[in-house]
């Protein structure tokens, strides 16, 4: 089971039903056991669980057949007035860097259901787009829609053309694979190790056309509080949540809780399952959020955060946060 479990908007949902609809797909059809209603579709403001957009992506892609490239078709919509306030953290950032690492930062409030990092050497860069927690057969999808949304988004930012050194994709090469090259600008590797992204290094320090240091710390500000709002969980997955809450620095196990909420472990396990989230995503949930509010305070340092988040040692910690938020907690603490 995937386990992202911050609201979405429905900006994307919206997105994916145009490109549905104008490959023939009827609004019935993709909306199929999503819950999600025509209302809340047509409503800009509407917030819905990632899993109902994650419900939506297995319609269309099943509905079509799992055509290669719906993803590259998908991830060229998504621009920046697509990703609200997000984006305008991104295009109101000093660099491309500083966009990189406050967009990871966030990652949360972007429509992604992968784990995407940066890593530098020598003289490139590369976003590392890791999507084993979601389905196998929405793999190939959720890839392709990043990596075009990537490169789409970085466009806009930069103001200026932007072409990758070079892309691999960790699935096997699929037919008609020229459509790859004609949207990626750019022949990709197929069957690779990872799904990576490599630009050149040097793009990372380019000062960017809209860079404004106030607007970015107000909608940084936004940012959180969005955030923090879209993770505020009710039914027995608020329960839960909070009780984890009250001892970070030794969090029960689900059999320890399921005990004290009188129900077996299996049972509560269940009850997680039909809220669309599991114990294990309550958990990391609340070891990111009080680690995103204890690393905002410059004197804490990171073994202590470490302690106080139940870790044994700096490096486990490290870790776990790079798997959350896709950058170091130094790096974003530097954001």
């Amino acid at each position: 089971m995937l386990e992202r479990s911050v609201r979405h908007g429905i900006a994307s949902c919206q997105l994916l039903c145009t490109l549905g609809g104008e490959r023939g797909l009827s609004l019935a059809q993709l909306l199929r056991n999503t819950g999600i209603t025509p209302t809340q579709l047509a409503d800009p403001s509407s917030e819905i669980e990632a899993a109902q957009e994650l419900a939506l992506i297995r319609n269309l892609v099943t509905e079509l057949g799992d055509p290669p490239g719906l993803g590259l078709a998908a991830g060229a919509r998504y621009h920046l007035t697509t990703m609200g306030i997000w984006g305008f953290v991104l295009v109101s950032s000093t660099t491309l860097r500083s966009a990189l690492r406050a967009g990871l930062g966030y990652l949360d409030l972007t429509y992604s259901f992968s784990n995407i990092w940066l890593e530098e050497l020598d003289e490139q860069a590369s976003l590392v787009i890791e999507v084993d927690a979601a389905p196998a057969s929405l793999r190939r999808f959720l890839v392709e829609r990043d990596m075009a949304a990537i490169l789409t988004l970085n466009h806009e930012v930069l103001s200026a053309p932007l072409t990758a050194h070079h892309i691999t994709f960790a699935f096997p090469q699929p037919p008609h694979s020229e459509r790859y090259r004609a949207a990626l600008k750019v022949q990709p590797q197929f069957d690779a190790a990872r799904n990576v992204l490599t630009l050149d290094a040097q793009l990372l320090d380019r000062p960017l056309p809209q860079a404004n240091t106030q607007i970015r710390e107000a909608c940084e500000v936004q940012c959180r509080a969005l955030l923090a709002r879209r993770r505020v969980r009710a039914g027995i997955a608020g329960r839960v949540r909070d009780r984890l809450l009250r001892e970070p620095r030794n969090m029960p196990d689900m059999e320890a809780i399921a005990a004290e909420l009188c129900m077996t472990s299996r049972h509560l396990r269940r009850l997680l399952d039909d809220e669309g989230t599991s114990f294990r995503a309550l958990a990391d949930e609340v070891r990111q959020a009080l680690a995103e509010q204890l690393l905002r305070s410059p004197r804490i340092k990171l073994d202590e955060i470490a302690e106080r988040l139940g870790y044994a040692e700096r490096a486990s910690f490290i870790q776990a946060f790079k798997r959350w938020k896709g950058v170091t907690p130094r790096a974003f603490r530097s954001v």
